[in-house]
């Protein structure tokens, strides 16, 4: 099948963990990210297929020393606004999701439609993850990893979230927000 013509914007995507199952199977991939783009100015194409929007969870996470909301909520609201653009004024929109770890942006964007952790989709490591969207739901993993089996790797200093070697140049909160490959998988399973 040819996925060419369909552009997915992946905004705030970092290392495009999110969108390579995407890439991989042939769709328009735009990284939207800094230092190249910054989704407060970007101004998206026609005929967007699909948006998968990250934006940086530091200001709303629950353990920030020196919590910026605004600084955050301009970030939060420049990705909504691209989508709220590719929704209602360029069609063809499939689906959008925008995610954060559990924290803050919850009281800003209510109940969020998915809420998983890394091990729902056969990843190690705990990080409760909340999506806001119109998508499909992924399917979980058949037999999700437990905690018992992530502790059990941990012991066995098998990392829970991607390596520095893996990813030289980027800190460890870095890595942590780097999206597990078997949510990515998942996701694009349910929308495709």
């Amino acid at each position: 099948m040819d996925n060419s013509e369909k552009k997915i914007l992946d905004l705030c995507g970092g290392t495009g963990a999110w969108s390579k199952p995407y890439k991989d199977n042939g769709y328009d991939v735009r990284l939207i990210t800094l230092p190249g783009y910054d989704v407060r100015t970007y101004q998206p194409p026609q005929n967007v297929y699909g948006i998968l929007a990250a934006p940086p969870c530091n200001d709303f996470a629950r353990q920030c020393t020196n919590r910026d909301l605004l600084r955050g909520m301009e970030i939060v609201k420049a990705c909504l606004n691209i989508i709220w653009q590719c929704q209602y004024h360029k069609s063809g929109l499939k689906f959008w999701a925008l995610e954060n770890p559990k924290g803050m942006l919850l009281r800003f964007l209510g109940k969020p439609t998915l809420v998983f952790q890394p091990l729902d989709y056969g990843n190690h490591g705990r990080k409760t993850t909340y999506l806001w969207g119109n998508f499909n739901k992924p399917s979980s993993c058949p037999i999700p990893m437990t905690f018992e089996e992530a502790a059990l790797q941990r012991k066995h200093h098998i990392h829970p979230f991607p390596s520095a070697k893996e990813y030289p140049g980027i800190d460890r909160t870095g890595r942590r927000a780097i999206t597990p490959p078997g949510f990515s998988h998942a996701f694009y399973e349910a929308n495709k």
